[in-house]
């Protein structure tokens, strides 16, 4: 049978049962795949009804980029599809993998623009699966990583979708033959110098020669393997659930377990968190230092992506922090002070529900810790260092001097939005400052 309207509502159908009722974004190229896509997914809502647009990427990274964005801009008029075109300039930084930069660039900014609830369809087809078993498999990839690329995920707002994982690219070239469509040619493609290129024109002419089937094959054992991927999701979950404290793991907890289970709960613990877990190898190697280290030590792994940390029998996972970089800010009532990656933003908002006395604090400044400070939250109580009411509230170490510290002249008045020194502050109902910190990240 060949490939048209009714084997892609099929594929669809197993996607997603009420597929003809979904909204849909084609993720357009130009180039055949995506071209083929986008010509099944035109004719099913003409016949369906259902919404359909387009969005095409513009890396800046090719000097024709600005033509492609024209065909694709014309393609989709001549199928009735409108199109948003999204013009990214991107500059890979040295040393840094073009594919992968862009990649990154592209699925981010899709996801920024895919509307609630709508699905992305991406054109990625069974050679192309091949293709990323193989290089996952020479990069030395755990199981989710042999899984391949899966037929449908959680993407932003909404879904992804790759209907067309079930069939051989020279399916989709035979329907754009016989449909008489136009296409692009991306010279990158060719471009021997990337792996996936390299393994499109050196290696799979011969594995397809030896073995014709190659594809069909590679797809079955990477559904086994997203298959077991799926189990150790479960076991991992099973397991965070005994252990977890809050969003925390316990080491006692995490101690019980074996450690190939340890490797993979914390893998999958990572993920969930949204950060990419290092290389299982180092975690593994880190593990024992975070199992057997002193009640008071502070042991920590860090990498590219995120941080592990451990305090009080617990383990933490945090993106990356930025250093304690605010020496001395101007005036910050009124405003909203960027404290660096990973430390929200800091201002102190006018309103009538207690905080410091705003005309006290109408020229505050906010800066980090430089050692020593102390300030009086209760009145009838003494002054106390920052050092141990931190110690006695149990805020992390690593938070300590990234809390962002209000001033009055050169007398501490508050400190975020945990305590305020009782000569500054005022009770609900007069005007006041109130010290608002947004995207807190995890103190306790």
């Amino acid at each position: 049978m060949e490939f048209g309207a009714e084997r892609l509502s099929s594929r669809l159908a197993c996607i997603e049962p009420a597929w003809a009722s979904a909204e849909y974004c084609v993720a357009f190229s130009g180039g055949l795949d995506s071209t083929v896509l986008l010509d099944v997914m035109a004719e099913l809502a003409r016949a369906r009804g259902f919404s359909l647009r387009a969005i095409h990427v513009d890396h800046g990274l090719q000097p024709e980029s600005a033509a492609w964005a024209a065909s694709c801009r014309a393609t989709c008029r001549s199928a009735g599809v409108p199109i948003e075109v999204l013009a990214l300039g991107l500059v890979p930084p040295a040393g840094a993998s073009i594919e992968a930069a862009a990649r990154e660039a592209r699925y981010r900014s899709l996801s920024d623009c895919l509307r609630p609830g709508e699905w992305l369809l991406t054109a990625h087809h069974r050679d192309d699966q091949l293709e990323t078993v193989l290089i996952q498999l020479l990069r030395g990839a755990g199981v989710p990583g042999l899984a391949a690329m899966p037929a449908r995920a959680r993407f932003g707002p909404g879904f992804h979708a790759r209907p067309l994982l079930d069939f051989d690219r020279s399916c989709l070239a035979d329907y754009a033959k016989r449909r008489g469509l136009a296409w692009l040619e991306d010279p990158m493609n060719d471009t021997t110098r990337f792996d996936r290129a390299w393994l499109r024109s050196r290696v799979l002419p011969a594995v397809r020669e030896r073995w014709p089937a190659a594809a069909a094959t590679v797809a079955r054992s990477a559904a086994h393997l997203a298959q077991a991927s799926r189990l150790l999701s479960e076991i991992a979950a099973a397991d965070a659930a005994v252990i977890d404290d809050e969003g925390r793991l316990s080491i006692e907890g995490l101690a019980r377990l074996s450690c190939d289970r340890q490797v993979n709960l914390l893998r999958w613990w990572l993920r969930t968190l949204g950060l990419r877990p290092p290389p299982a190898a180092r975690l593994a190697a880190s593990l024992r230092t975070f199992l057997v280290a002193r009640r008071d030590a502070a042991p920590s792994l860090r990498w590219d992506d995120g941080e592990l940390r451990r305090y009080r029998g617990r383990l933490y996972a945090l993106a990356p922090l930025a250093a304690s970089s605010i020496a001395r800010t101007g005036p910050v009532a009124g405003v909203e002070l960027d404290l660096g990656p990973g430390l929200g933003r800091f201002g102190l908002v006018p309103g009538e529900q207690g905080g410091l006395c705003a005309r006290l604090a109408a020229s505050a400044e906010c800066r980090f810790r430089s050692g020593g400070e102390a300030l009086r939250p209760h009145p009838e109580r003494p002054r106390k260092r920052l050092k141990d009411l931190c110690q006695e509230m149990g805020i992390v170490p690593w938070m300590r001097d990234r809390l962002p510290l209000v001033y009055v002249g050169e007398r501490l008045a508050a400190v975020g939005d945990l305590w305020i020194d009782s000569e500054f502050g005022v009770p609900a109902g007069r005007p006041a400052l109130r010290p608002v910190w947004m995207d807190r990240p995890r103190l306790f």
